[in-house]
């Protein structure tokens, strides 16, 4: 049967596997859900408290469970069933969201309980993480693999688009508390779609015959032996402490340098996720995993220098047209650094380097996230995001100048899942450039 003419383009080549259609229509509903929630939480705390100090501690603790626990959840990943993984993280989030909603409809919301119940969502996203990265691979061909990646990254960013503008609307008209609830609906939507997938049963694991400690070993091990993984996990948590802190600050931008209310932050969250979204879309059409680490050099370096720029900007629609280079360039890299992982990567070694993935890049954040809210009361929140730029600008370029050596690490391992070409008997591979 002919298929439809939009699954036929390579663009969308990954929607012909029904799981993965299944999996990416229920992502994009509840991530939207996700957005509204971050940026209804957001201007609630800074509502209550006018502290770029709280909404930096409030990312601490949403995101440190993720650095403490994140390689644990990568051992049950590769352990368990990641599929049953996912269903239960999923509706372990549901009930955090309806908590959330219910105090602050109720009118008890204090900053105290949005901590809490950050660090709960924190120790949720630590094993959900893990295994929905892992399931990714689960869900297409290898040869999809890089498509699904940058195709799950446009999804993300579509709702990123959505969710903050829907957010500012609604905290405008109905408060923080309905965003809150319409965040746990959302969730209903891929735990629907995680149960009507139908996937063959799970060999099982050969972690299962080790003690936590050892396989926790085995994988950190392993992923400093490997020196292509190791580089662009280190490269992944500068970004983290010195980058991804800027999200945490946007509050700050909007209603102290731009004099605006929610639904300026709604806009310029929203530019971000545009970006993104272009940037996930033009990887998506990439056939190869091949050039990776150029773009990924590229991507980062562009990433710091935009937000070295949106930092000095004082023009609203000047800061809007560089959040979209500042989400263009952070998603590429993001997307780049995750498609190579998980390539590189074993399959028995998958669910603990994607766990140290999401530790490199989300456990990371919260350091940067607090030590951005305390110098934003000190020195301004213009200086943190161009410090944290310029940071991850230079991390850029010294990726560049070390991708030869990256590059001739990776080769073997491309070469034994027969990406690359097998070399000839002069010994260069043909035809092939891995960078």
């Amino acid at each position: 049967m002919r298929l439809p003419f939009i699954l036929e383009s390579p663009l969308w080549r990954s929607l012909r596997h029904r799981n993965y259609r299944l999996y990416l229509i229920g992502q994009l509903v509840s991530v939207c859900g996700t957005w509204m929630q971050q940026v209804a939480q957001s201007w609630l705390v800074y509502r209550l408290t006018g502290s770029a100090t709280l909404l930096g501690l409030v990312g601490f603790a949403t995101q440190i469970p993720v650095f403490g626990l994140g390689a644990l959840g990568g051992v049950i990943s590769d352990r368990y069933s990641s599929h049953r993984v996912a269903v239960w993280t999923q509706s372990a989030a549901l009930l955090q969201a309806i908590i959330l909603s219910g105090l602050t409809l109720t009118g008890w919301i204090q900053p105290l309980h949005i901590i809490l119940l950050g660090v709960i969502l924190g120790v949720v996203n630590a094993f959900d993480m893990p295994a929905r990265q892992a399931l990714m691979h689960k869900l297409v061909a290898v040869d999809d693999l890089p498509n699904a990646v940058a195709l799950n990254s446009s999804m993300i960013n579509a709702a990123r688009i959505i969710g903050p503008g829907l957010a500012g609307i609604v905290v405008a008209k109905l408060g923080e508390g309905t965003c809150f609830l319409i965040n746990a609906v959302s969730y209903l939507a891929v735990i629907v779609a995680l149960l009507a997938m139908k996937l063959a049963p799970q060999e099982a694991a050969p972690t299962k015959q080790l003690s936590l400690a050892h396989s926790l070993a085995e994988g950190i091990r392993y992923t400093l032996d490997t020196v292509p993984i190791r580089d662009v996990l280190l490269l992944l948590s500068v970004v983290g402490v010195m980058g991804m802190p800027y999200i945490t600050l946007m509050p700050v931008f909007a209603a102290d340098i731009h004099k605006s209310g929610a639904d300026a932050l709604g806009l310029m969250m929203g530019a971000i996720g545009l970006g993104a979204l272009v940037g996930a879309l033009g990887l998506a059409r990439r056939k190869s995993v091949i050039g990776l680490g150029r773009v990924i050099a590229i991507a980062t370096t562009g990433f710091g220098l935009a937000l070295i720029a949106f930092s000095f900007s004082k023009l609203f629609w000047l800061s809007l047209l560089l959040l979209t280079g500042v989400g263009m360039g952070w998603m590429v890299q993001i997307a780049a650094c995750n498609t190579a992982l998980q390539t590189l990567a074993d399959d028995a070694m998958r669910g603990r380097v994607m766990s140290l993935f999401s530790m490199m890049l989300v456990g990371m954040a919260p350091f940067g996230s607090l030590i951005a809210g305390w110098a934003s009361d000190r020195i301004g929140a213009p200086w943190v995001v161009a410090v944290g730029g310029a940071g991850c600008a230079l991390a850029g370029l010294v990726f560049a100048r070390h991708l030869p050596r990256l590059v001739a690490a990776a080769r073997p391992i491309l070469i034994a899942r027969g990406i690359i070409i097998e070399p000839t008997t002069g010994g260069e591979a043909v035809g092939v450039d891995p960078t």
